[in-house]
């Protein structure tokens, strides 16, 4: 293994959900056993707080302790690095330092998400980030935030030192290529299920990913197997896990993943509002593909 693939945030990192029972509280004890299954099945770490770990809706407590309990249950040699969104810097610059103190290598943050912030707002937002020492995976999600990390911006961004990577989620996998040609040392790591395979064939050395909270060795067979160029593998794998990695691009997609989760056997449970459920016949849907992919014996 090169230094470079020893980044923090290479790899398959999983954006784990989070458990919660029908109360819509925390299980934390489930939640730990879910990072600890996680990475002890090759994934190379987890990144709470992100969508999947729906942080919108977290208490500033609950939020610490998520953080808290993936670092002690992660297998060694595994990361974890947390999503640090937050309306503006100054709380964003709390929880990274609050992520320093649980002992992460790196956080992954979005821009300003309660307006549509201009360029200098997003890079006035990094800077702050930056300042506290850790290295920032930013998060392209236009389609959330209505905020875009431009490749140009990225390359603004990754120029003055303020990240490291970017986990790119806006669909476009033609972006990858451009991010390259303006900033070749900016990392461009998956960031939505479904163009996976595309972001790994262009060069990308991680994937920020949803899927393998439901079938963790069979997503990292993929992206292995993507990496090294073994297309008559990854690409029927591909195939037959896209039905599920397209619920990665749509609004219900912590229920579907979630509902996969309780097909297999892992807690996933309710989310909280204003996360939306699925209707029965996304349910069918969602259920149908998960259990063809049992059948074929992904796991």
């Amino acid at each position: 293994m090169t230094a470079t693939e020893r980044k923090p945030w290479h790899g398959v990192l999983v954006a784990a959900a989070v458990p919660l029972g029908a109360d819509l509280e925390i299980d934390l004890d489930a939640y730990a056993e879910h990072v600890a299954w996680l990475t002890a099945n090759g994934c190379a770490g987890v990144t709470p707080n992100g969508s999947l770990g729906e942080y919108q809706t977290l208490t500033a407590s609950e939020r610490s302790s998520v953080v808290r309990a993936a670092v002690k249950a992660a297998a060694p040699g595994t990361r974890v690095i947390p999503g640090v969104a937050a309306y503006g810097a100054r709380e964003a610059v709390a929880w990274i330092e609050d992520a320093a103190e649980a002992g992460c290598p790196a956080v992954m943050l979005l821009p300003p998400n309660a307006y549509r912030a201009d360029t200098e707002a997003v890079a006035d937002h990094y800077r702050a980030a930056a300042r506290v020492g850790l290295p920032v995976v930013a998060y392209n999600n236009p389609i959330d935030t209505k905020v875009d990390l431009s490749p140009e911006l990225l390359a603004r961004l990754h120029g003055e030192g303020l990240i490291v990577a970017v986990k790119e989620f806006s669909g476009d996998v033609r972006r990858a290529y451009r991010i390259a040609e303006l900033a070749p040392e900016l990392d461009v790591l998956a960031g939505a299920d479904d163009v996976t395979l595309e972001l790994v064939l262009a060069g990308a050395p991680g994937w920020i990913a949803g899927y393998p909270n439901a079938f963790p060795r069979t997503c990292v067979q993929l992206f292995d197997a993507a990496r090294a160029g073994d297309l008559a593998t990854a690409v029927p794998l591909y195939r037959e896990l896209h039905p599920l990695l397209r619920w990665d691009s749509v609004t219900e997609f912590v229920q579907a993943i979630k509902l996969s989760m309780d097909v297999v056997g892992r807690r996933g449970g309710p989310s909280r509002p204003p996360r939306l459920p699925l209707t029965d016949e996304q349910a069918g849907v969602v259920r149908a593909a998960t259990e063809r992919a049992v059948s074929l014996g992904y796991r």
